[in-house]
């Protein structure tokens, strides 16, 4: 294997960590014996301290365990926002020796409902404008099958009674989604109540071994696979965001990326809670918002993806806004455009330290160092992550500059797909005697052992560093009444990369009568927001193989051609 990495790799870093036998949980009970009365989040003027999240944390898993009858092992449904209550919903999940399945907030009924059937969950952590969702999706299922109890939270109740400053109070944009009260559901329990009842947590007894977390991950087939990622998986990569990021105690880390993805997860909760840092929290995206919170709490560590920037810099205010207190900011999920990446050093002062990971992988693989990044690349393999470049159909090594899929091998890589051993045994190959994980991505290693992206080799779009899995928009396009047939490719887009575009067959009895924006609407209603095409095209057929498959190749690539950045069709605004 072509090791030249190992040449320019950071010679004041170690090249493998030593992981603490501790689970993820006990990350927050150490610091919480350290830093007890140092704040841990910062939401909307409410400063919650270390304790105040350790007590939370006790007493809902208390409720899990004694009322909800979770035991070591089950899983446990985490569907909401970027909350308090998110963060305290996935410690207590862990301190109750469970595992948390994170799950899209933007996910509707009848993607919900996979994760109900799948994980075989019986209890699910919802927000308020969620729970309706989850209520309806597991009504739908034979009662064997159905959530025993969902515990509701409003984001109001983590806000402050009276706002220290006016400053703190949520500015207009936030407070629709803050304010809006939802009927809580037959059966549900509030949140308040649930941490109110008193209820002890027994002894925590998993082991760094034990499983920790699964995020979904889609794929060829549609439907969603939950990666298994254990205590010390997990740990691997919040411990890369410690040290590669000089992220302490003094730490003020803006977690605005969402928390159920793996990068948010762990940039944005995981390592700071393990280093004793602050993380000052907003539930959604809005530029005004994060410029101004990174302006008055000095925030230090920034995770991003490129859009964010993008959208930042075309704010009207960037230029009152005070950066100087960021000593880090740096992302990935798309490549950072060179001209923005510069307009980021001129006005941060900082390089965007663009990085590469997969759910399967719980955060990254590679990481550009803070000393010698390149721009538009993967980076370097990061801590004991060892990578290469095969050709994906012989499995051998290509020469050093020759495109290949990558593939990786490291603490951080799953243990495999929940139930799925075929799709387990399809995503690692044996290469030089050790097991190595196929990423999918097609790329390429520079002379210095830098790796590049250049193309991908499964089927997926990347609409503002969402995945978007073509198969699974298909699949809930076919509960549309009057769709013969759909055929979802990506359309290139100035603004997202690419944006979602959906090739669809009517019904004989709907042509002339549905129109694309009527689709459209439909699909707002039945997926989540970045899953819904934002385009629709009406065919007479489409095209197929002599076996009958659909050949979407042969889409995409007319599509590539004929728009080159340039949209057609019906399109909606993102929502």
């Amino acid at each position: 294997m072509d090791t030249r990495f190992l040449e320019y790799w950071p010679k004041h870093l170690p090249r493998e960590i030593v992981l603490p036998d501790v689970t993820i949980w006990e990350n927050l009970d150490i610091t919480t014996r350290r830093y007890a009365d140092r704040t841990a989040i910062k939401f909307f003027g409410n400063d919650i301290t270390y304790r105040q999240l350790h007590d939370s944390v006790e007493a809902l898993a208390g409720w899990l365990q004694q009322v909800g009858g979770v035991s070591k092992g089950d899983r446990v449904l985490l569907y909401m926002q970027n909350c308090p209550q998110f963060v305290i919903g996935y410690y207590a999940i862990l301190r109750a020796d469970a595992v948390v399945i994170p799950v899209n907030p933007m996910n509707r009924e009848e993607e919900f409902q996979h994760y109900i059937t799948d994980t075989d969950a019986t209890v699910a952590l919802c927000a308020s404008e969620l729970a309706g969702f989850a209520k309806n999706a597991s009504d739908k299922l034979a009662a064997e099958k159905q959530l025993k109890h969902i515990v509701v939270a409003r984001y109001a109740d983590a806000l402050p009674e009276k706002y220290p400053h006016p400053e703190d109070a949520p500015p207009p944009v936030m407070k629709p989604l803050l304010d809006v009260e939802h009927d809580l559901p037959a059966g549900a329990v509030s949140w308040n109540d649930a941490l109110a009842a008193g209820h002890k947590a027994a002894p925590h007894s998993a082991r760094p071994e034990d499983l920790a977390v699964m995020p979904y991950t889609s794929g060829t087939t549609g439907f969603p696979k939950g990666c298994m990622h254990t205590h010390q998986t997990v740990m691997h990569t919040v411990l890369v965001g410690a040290l590669a990021n000089s992220s302490g105690a003094e730490a003020i880390s803006l977690s605005v990326l969402p928390l159920f993805h793996v990068t948010g997860m762990q940039y944005g909760m995981n390592t700071p809670i393990y280093s004793g840092g602050t993380v000052v929290m907003l539930p959604r995206w809005d530029r005004e918002v994060a410029g101004s919170y990174v302006s008055r709490y000095g925030v230090t560590h920034w995770t991003a993806i490129p859009t964010m920037i993008i959208d930042l810099f075309g704010s009207p205010n960037v230029d009152k806004f005070d950066f100087s207190s960021l000593r880090y900011i740096g992302g990935g999920g798309a490549a950072m455009p060179a001209a923005v990446a510069k307009k980021v050093n001129d006005t941060f002062g900082l390089d965007f330290l663009e990085g590469y990971g997969l759910s399967e992988t719980i955060a990254p693989t590679h990481t550009n160092p803070r000393d010698r990044p390149k721009r538009q690349c993967l980076g370097l393999p990061t801590f004991g992550t060892e990578a290469a470049i095969i050709n994906p159909e012989t499995l051998e090594e290509v020469p050093n500059g020759e495109t290949g899929e990558i593939i990786v091998r490291g603490p951080q890589v799953m243990k495999g797909y929940w139930r799925n051993e075929e799709a387990s045994k399809k995503a690692f190959i044996e290469f030089e005697g050790k097991q190595f994980f196929r990423t999918g991505d097609l790329g390429k290693m520079d002379e210095e052992g830098y790796f590049f992206i250049t193309d991908r080799l499964k089927r997926m779009i990347n609409a503002s560093g969402f995945k978007v899995w073509p198969a699974e928009v298909e699949a809930l396009l076919y509960h549309h009444p009057d769709i013969q047939e759909a055929c979802i490719i990506g359309s290139k887009d100035p603004y997202r990369g690419e944006t979602v575009k959906a090739v669809v067959v009517l019904m004989e009895k709907a042509k002339g009568k549905v129109s694309e924006e009527d689709i459209i609407a439909w699909s707002k209603e039945h997926m989540a927001a970045y899953k819904t095409p934002k385009l629709v095209e009406f065919v007479d057929a489409l095209p197929k193989s002599g076996s009958g498959k659909v050949m979407w190749r042969i889409l995409q690539e007319e599509e590539y051609k004929r728009t080159d950045g340039v949209k057609h069709g019906a399109q909606v605004t993102e929502s």
